[in-house]
């Protein structure tokens, strides 16, 4: 088992170090599952970045500044304000400045943008079961608190030791 990922990648020679292999196979993973949910939002007319947009407003149900939801993605997305453009362009959320301070920027999920989540929500937690279905419920847990271990780690919140990246 342990070779399987050499064997996905062609690789003919062993990996550098154990953290190497669960590193890229961790990205690997990732990628896959990215493709994957990336199949279905298109199918709504979404990328994966507009569905969590979407899925933050509804979850807070208020309006929320742009940097704020910014803040709260999964994952980084620099360009908040064409994401954004995108969806409004699309009658998914439409936005206000704020009268206090006019630098701030509010955004709204509207109906459309709750029908489309709405209809998603169910093919979306299929998906979520299916992918995790190889693992038990103890597995699963043990998995989340692994990663949860992982990004806490030094390296990752930019506190690395003197010579590592």
């Amino acid at each position: 088992m342990p070779d399987r990922l050499r064997q996905e990648l062609k690789k003919r020679d062993p990996f550098d170090s154990i953290e190497q292999e669960a590193t890229l196979s961790l990205v690997r993973t990732a990628d896959q599952l990215e493709n994957r949910f990336g199949r279905l939002f298109r199918e709504f007319g979404l990328t994966s970045s507009q569905y969590n947009v979407l899925r933050i407003l509804r979850g807070e149900g208020a309006p929320l500044p742009s940097l704020e939801i910014a803040s709260r993605l999964l994952c980084v997305a620099p360009a908040i304000t064409g994401l954004i453009n995108r969806l409004e362009d699309q009658g998914m959320v439409k936005r206000r400045r704020c009268e206090q301070d006019g630098r701030v920027v509010y955004v709204e999920i509207t109906k459309p943008g709750l029908a489309v989540l709405g209809r998603l929500d169910k093919p979306l937690l299929a998906l979520h079961k299916c992918a995790m279905s190889p693992l038990s419920n103890t597995e699963q847990k043990q998995l989340i608190a692994l990663l949860e271990k992982c990004r806490q780690s030094s390296a990752l919140t930019g506190d690395a030791p003197s010579g590592a990246p």
